[in-house]
């Protein structure tokens, strides 16, 4: 087991309730091996990170730059929180070394592995919350988030299907796409996730993915191929 202390020095923050800490860092099929394990699965955290992580970025993106519409911001901000992004980001202070995984979920390089990595960083955030509170997550969004929007501004990497799609819908249609889970299937590890994407209360097209954002931009790409048939 990796020492915390080392990624708390690698983050800048010291927890003072190390469970939080921990929790974040037990991914469900650890506790598959391990049942004794005296914490839960950081998926509790992870939802909490998440809602964390938007609130944090749309705030900064806000003060960032006044004369941005919504939909321009909305598009910032989904460069910035994406599997990948923060998959990339997490593995910028070694995160993949301190999370708890089953040895099967440990030996796996497949793409689940950056969906892992990411929910992780979602969960630490969680943690940094109920730890030290919004203006600690918030710290910590600014040292590791927000560093990476210089780059995304200059490759225009924040052009994804999903952002294509909603600037060409607002355009002829004047709704904003939405997207609905309309299936989960799998083991709990190793969820597949089916979402449909919505323009107002039609359902345009669908996507698969191992999580919720990859199916989310298969189904824009989707509705994207079927908008230029």
């Amino acid at each position: 087991m990796a020492d915390n202390k080392k990624l708390e020095h690698a983050i800048g923050f010291t927890f003072k309730d190390k469970d939080f800490l921990e929790e974040a860092l037990t991914h469900r099929s650890y506790l598959n091996e391990h049942p004794d394990w005296r914490l839960p699965h950081n998926e509790r955290l992870e939802y909490l990170g998440d809602a964390v992580l938007e609130l944090a970025v749309t705030e900064e993106l806000f003060k960032m730059f006044p004369e941005y519409p919504e939909g321009q911001l909305t598009v910032l901000r989904a460069a910035l929180v994406n599997y990948q992004s923060l998959a990339k980001i997490a593995g910028n202070f070694n995160l993949q070394e301190y999370i708890l995984l089953s040895k099967g979920e440990r030996a796996d390089t497949s793409k689940a592995r950056e969906v892992i990595l990411a929910n992780a960083f979602e969960a630490l955030l969680g943690g940094i919350y109920l730890d030290q509170g919004f203006e600690g997550a918030r710290t910590f969004v600014r040292a590791f988030v927000m560093p990476e929007l210089p780059a995304i501004l200059k490759t225009k990497s924040y052009r994804d299907a999903k952002s294509e799609l909603q600037e060409i819908v607002q355009e002829k249609q004047r709704v904003t796409p939405t997207y609905r889970v309309l299936e989960e299937s799998g083991p709990a590890h190793k969820r597949i996730f089916r979402i449909g994407v919505y323009f107002g209360d039609e359902l345009i097209a669908e996507g698969t993915g191992a999580s919720k954002q990859e199916a989310e931009i298969e189904a824009a790409k989707a509705a994207l191929l079927r908008s230029k048939t």
